[in-house]
């Protein structure tokens, strides 16, 4: 879907428009314009179309594809173990949690001491093994809920970006059919929680944005822009503040949702110079300034740390934690925070000195320049051998692969190439959006490119490749006043790439569940050479 919205461009009282909003059939002129020719004066329709008429239509379609995520999802859910205790980095994360449920919410135990992660996704953790046991299904139900949720969420943040219902449709189920998705919402680990939060604070921030436009429309319908040089100012801005709550939240899974705190903070004050500049307002850069600075860093600064240290109620709560590092830390803090701080402290030690050497090499690491296309996979499970029927055979497999859906990820550059293009040419908010979000979660690791690192980093990051893909798509079904057969090929060449991705990940289907296959198949499973351990 072509974007409708104006292009922002530093105007007094006036906004040139899009040549996407034009009618169909007019024309902008080429070269220089006029100096007399007359701006055309500011209207609503400058900060953007209005969102989708059909709502109803619109939540039924994202319930219906979360009720499909979640039986995606929690099908068959624990029946992959390691003769019955948890797998891979499960192995950290699922006895770390079960511990909480005994110790009041606080990993105390130095038979666990490798703790070096924020507690909220144990907790997470810990209260599906509350609900359903310590097993397979209690220790991954609050993962698998967590990626269904995901699925709901990006159905209406596509809706959203491209005012098409149908669109948001498309990423639902792309988001469902994402190989490394679907494999994380099934592993007792905390980057599904992790994509969760940036992905609703992503949603939440959108809607702040489309909010603040459409009370600035109410401004300029009235009149009132020119009241004041530097504009309106807004108030409680509530989408913004959840915004912080859950960027908070996602730092108290893990650390890196700091990355997506700060690129969506510097997003949120572009959004609003734009909004202030499509108005007309007289002096948006220092109306930016003086109305939006000091509340973006109350709901994007200051409640994102309330938030994250909310996560560690039960370390405040917990004599026995805080008297562990009792007497260490900045003496100008009180005690249960200076204890917090010693112990991060500790944690951030230990993640600098997570370097990659010959002598601890893991054997799926791989490096940030491999991820966009999925190079290097991980492999979580496997077993063969006598271990293994059901395929038919005497010689089964049983795999659990994090893999990306091949015809998702590979064709991760000419998106992200095409977004750039976007934003260069046209100043397309919403590319621009996708590839800050996307950004956010890949470049911070070429920093240190020594440190250990690994394919399942890109669980948050996959939401923007699928927002980037179904923005392309929106632009190869192209507007929806084009003529019938221009509309009949992009719909022909959009359903073939939906198809295609949904029959890779059916093929894929069973190296990402560990269902029994015969060598034969398990050998075609693997497609690259790089899918393969290293010898």
């Amino acid at each position: 879907m072509t974007d409708r919205s104006v292009v922002d461009r530093p105007r007094v009282a006036t906004v040139r428009v899009d040549p996407d909003s034009a009618p169909v059939g007019g024309h902008r002129p080429v070269g220089p314009e006029p100096p007399l020719a007359p701006a055309a004066p500011v209207t609503v329709a400058h900060l953007g179309p209005p969102p989708p008429t059909d709502r109803v239509r619109g939540w039924v379609v994202a319930v219906v594809l979360a009720v499909v995520a979640g039986v995606v999802r929690f099908t068959d859910l624990g029946r992959i173990t390691d003769g019955g205790t948890p797998v891979f980095d499960e192995k950290h994360y699922v006895p770390q949690a079960w511990q909480m449920l005994r110790n009041g919410g606080v990993e105390d135990n130095p038979g666990f001491e490798l703790i070096v992660h924020p507690p909220l996704g144990k907790q997470l953790i810990a209260l599906g093994e509350l609900m359903f046991g310590y097993d397979g299904f209690g220790w991954r139900a609050a993962a698998a809920l967590a990626g269904t949720l995901s699925v709901l969420l990006i159905v209406r943040v596509g809706r959203r970006l491209t005012r098409s219902t149908l669109l948001g449709a498309i990423a639902g189920v792309l988001l469902i059919c994402d190989g490394l998705s679907h494999v994380q919402s099934r592993m007792g680990m905390l980057d599904a929680f992790a994509a969760l939060f940036v992905l609703a604070a992503f949603a939440t921030l959108v809607r702040d944005r489309d909010d603040v436009r459409a009370r600035m429309a109410v401004v300029v319908a009235q009149g009132r822009v020119g009241d004041t040089p530097f504009g309106p100012r807004w108030g409680w801005r509530w989408w913004r503040l959840a915004t912080g709550v859950l960027l908070g939240l996602g730092c108290a899974v893990k650390w890196s949702g700091v990355y997506w705190l700060a690129a969506f903070a510097v997003l949120a004050l572009v959004w609003d110079l734009g909004a202030r500049r499509a108005a007309g307002v007289q002096r948006p850069w220092l109306g930016t300034i003086r109305r939006d600075l000091a509340p973006a860093v109350w709901a994007l600064a200051l409640v994102p740390v309330l938030a994250y240290l909310a996560g560690w109620w039960a370390w405040f709560g917990s004599e026995t934690a805080i008297d562990r590092y009792e007497g260490a830390g900045p003496a100008f803090l009180p005690g249960a925070l200076r204890a917090l701080a010693f112990y991060s402290g500790e944690v951030l030690d230990f993640h600098s000195g997570l370097v990659s050497t010959p002598d601890n090499e893991h054997p799926w690491e791989s490096k940030p320049w491999t991820w966009p296309m999925g190079l290097r996979p991980m492999l979580y499970y496997f077993s063969s051998g006598d271990q293994v029927t059901g395929c038919g055979t005497g010689d089964c497999v049983s795999a659990v692969m994090l893999v990306g859906t091949p015809a998702l990820w590979w064709p991760a550059f000419g998106v992200l190439g095409f977004a750039l293009w976007r934003v260069a040419t046209r100043a397309d908010w919403r590319h621009g959006a996708v590839l800050v979000g996307y950004g956010a979660g890949v470049l911070p690791w070429l920093v240190n490119i020594d440190r250990q690192m690994y394919f399942f980093y890109m669980t948050p990051v996959v939401p923007f490749l699928v927002l980037g893909t179904v923005l392309l798509m929106g632009e190869i079904l192209g507007r929806a006043d084009a003529p019938r057969e221009r509309r009949q090929t992009g719909v022909l060449l959009v359903g073939l790439w939906v198809g295609l991705v949904v029959a890779n990940f059916v093929w894929l289907w069973p190296i990402l569940n560990g269902m029994p296959i015969t060598q034969e198949m398990w050998d075609a499973q693997l497609w690259l050479p790089s899918w393969r351990a290293r010898s």
